[in-house]
């Protein structure tokens, strides 16, 4: 068997047309689909970033900047939107990726999406904790910090008293309720996420319409500052830079992709979700960019350390009549409190969305042969994996309880940016060796459009830390070594269980092509950082050294066996 063997598209399409009760039941329409990608993409980014980008790069040009990263975004949703009407089977860029470039880059893709769906999704349980101790906290309620943090967390009181953290008792909370609405039923977890979806994006309109009458022209002029001599400080870079910013902002549309075998006609349905969502948010977006720096100067989003909601709070504190004396009286001050629960609210849906999207994806792998026959299997009543749910369950909301938010929150950006260029080239790949294959949506300007979504999401993945990228590899190996031990042996389609002498050489020089990565990216990272990350180095050397001798020793042991 090569370890490029690719799943033939009539076998994806006859597992698509399945039904039974060991199968998903198709419950979702374009409507639904919509609301899911509104629900994955409008989190408490859009609250935080959009401040924080106007105050640094872009000034009120930041309207731009959203336009610039909606287009970035909108190529790799354009080609998921080819594939999802193609093929629809539950797994997403997996499944694109296992039908046009084969096993190997298909289950590298698929441990990839962990990053951006569990990882995730432990990622945002640990911040909606955080909004939810602030939401008691309006109304003079305070809970016991040791629960509201992880182990390595503290905080310092004002009596000078540090107070260390037990586990994140919110993050787990938010994390088994959404898991089991889940396990309920696909077209359950639909409903609720639709009523999150008309909640939040309803707040986010007050916001608007309200601060609309408090514009000051003066605000917007100029739209691009001028740059202040540093590359990325204003200016046209600026504005670049602030693109690649809230370009994560956007990230999560692409889960409505993993509910394919969920959705009654998915050939229609599908680019309505994916490409609807993502206008819907890009319009969202702009409208509150522009009443947030029309009703106050950017420069006075510049808040440093405070918290995510800072920049809105400014903001609202400058809706309001001006006094003689030029200051600013508040008339809706009530608004911080809606926007705690717009911010509560739109992370409970990220939160739904991405743990949707992460069991699907191991659903199909699972299928596939690559993981164990836990992930697939279907509860006979619900019609959803809900062994996979529970495990998820179970490991995202210890890794929310246990691990700080931070140290992942850029790995989640990185691995979806990674599984975006996949999409993007099996766009490239399906027209050249599937070129009549039926297509209900077609990638216009092709190869024009799947190239400019490559060197966009490359791009974005460049300018990121050196840390991101060492977590990134460290990740990846472990993927190399679950899929040699286990995923490599009982593919489904490794019919006689026989692997090519070609294919585990390949293995071996990918292992050993990352350990010696990794070994330059820790030595990058430790001489370049300010504050050089002693942990992250000697455990990058440790497990970059290790990894170097198992696949050498492979290599070598493959070599003496012919």
């Amino acid at each position: 068997m090569s370890l490029f063997v690719r799943k033939p598209i009539n076998v994806l399409l006859n597992e698509a047309s399945q039904t039974g009760d060991q199968t998903l039941k198709r419950t979702l329409g374009p409507m639904s689909l919509v609301a899911l990608g509104i629900g994955a993409v409008i989190g408490a980014g859009l609250f935080s970033i959009t401040g924080m980008a106007a105050a640094n790069y872009a000034g009120p040009g930041i309207m731009i900047s959203f336009v610039i990263a909606a287009v970035g975004c909108a190529f790799a949703g354009l080609c998921y939107a080819e594939f999802a009407s193609m093929i629809p089977v539950a797994g997403s860029a997996y499944t694109y990726s296992y039908a046009t470039m084969g096993e190997f880059i298909a289950w590298i893709i698929g441990w990839d999406l962990v990053l951006e769906y569990a990882v995730g999704a432990a990622t945002v349980a640990s911040s909606w904790a955080g909004y939810f101790g602030e939401l008691f906290k309006s109304f003079g309620v305070a809970l016991p910090p040791e629960l509201m943090m992880t182990p390595f967390d503290s905080v310092t009181t004002t009596s000078g008293e540090i107070i260390h953290g037990f586990f994140n008792l919110p993050a787990v909370f938010i994390v088994v309720i959404m898991s089991l609405i889940l396990i309920r039923g696909t077209s359950e977890s639909a409903w609720v996420n639709g009523i999150i979806v008309v909640l939040k994006v309803s707040i986010v309109i007050v916001f608007v319409v309200i601060g609309f009458q408090y514009i000051r022209p003066e605000n917007l002029k100029p739209l691009i500052p001028k740059n202040t001599g540093t590359f990325g400080s204003f200016g046209w870079s600026g504005i670049i830079r602030a693109a690649a910013v809230v370009f994560f902002a956007y990230i999560g549309f692409d889960a409505v992709s993993t509910a394919a075998q969920e959705t009654k006609n998915p050939k229609k349905a599908m680019p309505i979700g994916i490409l609807g969502s993502l206008a819907i948010c890009t319009v969202l977006y702009i409208f509150f960019a522009y009443v947030m720096t029309g009703v106050a100067n950017y420069k006075m989003f510049n808040v440093g350390g405070s918290a995510d909601l800072a920049p809105v709070a400014i903001a609202i504190k400058q809706m309001g009549p001006v006094g003689i004396n030029g200051i600013v009286t508040p008339a809706y001050p009530w608004l911080n409190t809606m926007i705690i629960i717009a911010i509560l609210l739109g992370y409970s849906s990220v939160i739904l969305v991405m743990l949707l999207g992460q069991s699907r994806v191991f659903y199909s792998m699972s299928t596939d042969g690559l993981l164990p026959k836990v992930f697939s299997q279907i509860h006979s009543k619900h019609r959803t994996p809900f062994k996979s749910n529970l495990l998820f369950m179970i490991f995202v909301s210890a890794f929310a309880a246990l691990v700080p938010g931070r140290i992942v929150g850029e790995m989640t950006s990185i691995g979806t940016l990674f599984a975006f260029i996949l999409v993007c080239l099996g766009v490239l790949v399906m027209r050249r060796s599937m070129k009549d294959a039926p297509r209900a949506f077609r990638v216009p300007f092709v190869p024009l459009i799947p190239i400019l979504g490559v060197l966009v999401c490359l791009g974005m993945m460049v300018f990121l830390p050196f840390d991101t990228w060492i977590r990134l590899i460290v990740w990846m190996l472990i993927g190399l070594d679950i899929y040699l031990a286990y995923g490599m042996k009982r593919s489904h389609l490794n019919i006689d269980g026989a692997f090519d002498r070609k294919g585990n050489k390949t293995v071996g020089i990918c292992g050993i092509s990352l350990a010696v990565l990794l070994i330059i990216l820790a030595f990058a990272h430790h001489y370049s950082a300010p504050v050089p990350d002693i942990a992250l180095y000697y455990f990058s050397l440790v497990f970059a050294f290790i990894h170097l001798l198992y696949f050498g020793m492979r290599l070598i042991k493959r070599a003496r066996a012919v």
